[in-house]
């Protein structure tokens, strides 16, 4: 095994270095005892500046982890377990870590492990964990309650904006297609859905700004060159509320008056860019993990497959369920990709295969993971005044919920569910009178079945903990279900559009276009997005 290095910065060189004499040191407050990680320039509990580096036991206990089994890393081969430790002295203070020196069969939450170092450079001692002697179950951290400031104003700008206009590009398993030709189809076909010509468009908005790893078209820049745009504001960040924070930003630009409409669009190439890695064309760096891998790559957590598996483990051991909700979500999610002729897997699913598929990383198969895939989605956000004057009936925006009510990391905060799944979830109530009784359709981010499940449960749908006897094995997610989740096969089998695919969906529902899956009489859809830190969510409504 070769670990991947960390790159020390100014604020966590010397938490790399102090295990040279085999002591764990974290970060602790001097005003309200509390400890922290990873390091912070101030107390998260009381923001005091009187934090600095302190010697803790190294006594924790397991409070999630994941037995992964898919190869990430081709010098970390798997099996290998990747965890979160609570520390004995603060058990808000976490690691995520490896669990060595027994079999990955033998870990469970709640077992009391002890830190041990491997030396990997002069500077960098990297914390494991083995098991503790002491056999006794330890203590869980016990989930917290999430409230929502109420609406700063009375005037809301969802009311000033509609969706007017959505297009997709051809989507697919490695398409080979240059990833902005594909963006460029999806934003014609949404501008000439909306009645619009391009000349019409005065902003520009997307997620996340160009990147390098097949999570985008090159941003604002490379489709203002491809299609000669000028546009009046443009918004490319990486940082918003989830994927479709993107559309919020098109929404706040059109409602201050910046702009008429604004096209918003989101381009994945996923699976031509692995294909492309893996065949040698595409070079990748080698370099010292950063930013939040800096605490993740030297234990092979490399994919969020691990991070959601450590909570979805946790949320198993707390509440005394297994996967069959997870496996329901997911057979139920291949029937609707079924119906729906643009999506990558279309052929049965049933819930022995579910259970017969290969594990990827615990407790997570094959089918409990979204499809990377190559694709674009584009969707226009158009001034109220000018939405009735389109071809095509306006979708209307009821609420969204953008709010940050937990801390923004995998590890901190969150253990009981999909990190950032209750924040949105509380705003989006607060801006509306409509209740969970009046959606019709559930358009629910599902990279991984328990973010679906993470979503039903963070929007109110049920008590946390209760998922697995509302979903009752699927019927009440059916197309003719109490709540039909994804029609159209969500990203668990029609294809990782990454956020975009459930807005396009929720129009289509609204409008009474998704033929061979369309939901009777829908009026009103909720669509969230967000597999982790930052999410958002959206409450859209029909045109009546």
């Amino acid at each position: 095994m070769t670990r991947p290095l960390p790159q020390p910065t100014l604020a966590s060189a010397e938490f790399w270095r102090s295990g040279a004499d085999g002591v764990l040191r974290i970060p602790h407050c001097a005003d309200c005892d509390r400890h922290f990680h990873p390091p912070l320039p101030a107390c998260p509990s009381c923001r005091s500046r009187a934090v600095a580096l302190a010697p803790v036991s190294g006594e924790a206990v397991v409070v999630g982890f994941s037995v992964n089994h898919q190869t990430w890393l081709p010098k970390f081969p798997p099996p290998y377990v990747v965890a979160v430790v609570a520390l004995a002295e603060d058990d808000r203070a976490r690691l995520t870590t490896n669990i060595v020196g027994c079999d990955p069969d033998e870990v469970r939450v709640g077992m009391r492990v002890r830190v041990l170092f491997e030396q990997l450079e002069e500077d960098v001692y990297i914390p494991l964990f083995e098991p503790d002697p002491e056999t006794t179950e330890g203590p869980l951290p016990e989930p917290r309650e999430v409230r929502a400031r109420p609406m700063a104003s009375p005037r809301k700008y969802e009311d000033r904006v509609a969706l007017t206009g959505v297009g997709q590009s051809r989507v697919g398993r490695r398409l080979m297609v240059d990833p902005l030709s594909l963006t460029v189809d999806a934003c014609l076909a949404a501008v000439a859905d909306a009645g619009l010509d391009l000349d019409d468009v005065d902003g520009l908005s997307t997620y996340p700004g160009p990147r390098p790893d097949g999570m985008s078209e090159g941003g604002v820049t490379a489709l203002t060159e491809a299609l000669q745009l000028s546009p009046t504001w443009v918004n490319g960040a990486g940082e918003v509320p989830g994927q479709i924070g993107s559309i919020t930003a098109g929404m706040l630009a059109v409602a201050a008056g910046l702009c008429r409409h604004v096209l918003c669009f989101r381009t994945v190439w996923e699976s031509s860019h692995a294909a492309m890695v893996r065949s040698g064309r595409w070079e990748t760096s080698g370099a010292r993990a950063t930013g939040m891998f800096e605490f993740r790559a030297p234990f092979g957590a490399m994919s969020a497959a691990q991070w959601i598996g450590c909570n979805a483990s946790h949320y198993m051991h707390r509440y005394g369920v297994g996967r069959e909700a997870l496996g329901a979500i997911a057979v139920t999610a291949r029937a609707g990709a079924a119906r729906n002729p643009e999506a990558v897997h279309r052929d049965p699913l049933t819930l022995d295969d579910y259970f017969d598929a290969r594990m990827i990383t615990t407790p997570f198969g094959l089918y409990d993971c979204d499809v990377p895939c190559d694709g674009a989605v584009a969707v226009v956000v158009s001034a109220i005044e000018t939405a009735y004057d389109r071809p095509r009936p306006p979708v209307l925006v009821e609420s969204v919920g953008t709010a940050v009510l937990e801390r923004l990391s995998w590890d901190q905060d969150t253990l009981t569910r999909t990190p950032q799944s209750l924040g949105p979830s509380a705003h989006l109530w607060t801006r509306t009178g409509l209740t969970l009784a009046d959606v019709d359709v559930a358009l629910l981010y599902d990279g991984f079945t328990f973010n679906a499940l993470s979503w039903i449960e963070g929007l109110g749908f049920c008590r946390p903990g209760e998922a697995t006897d509302f979903i009752a094995g699927g019927k009440t997610i059916a197309l003719d279900g109490d709540l039909p989740l994804n029609p159209h096969g969500g990203q668990l089998s029609a294809g990782r559009l990454h956020g975009y695919g459930f807005v396009r969906e929720a129009m289509l529902q609204l409008r009474g276009d998704a033929h061979g899956r369309q939901v009777d009489d829908a009026r009103v859809a909720v669509v969230t997005a967000g597999g982790g830190v930052p999410s958002g969510a959206m409450l859209l409504r029909k045109a009546e």
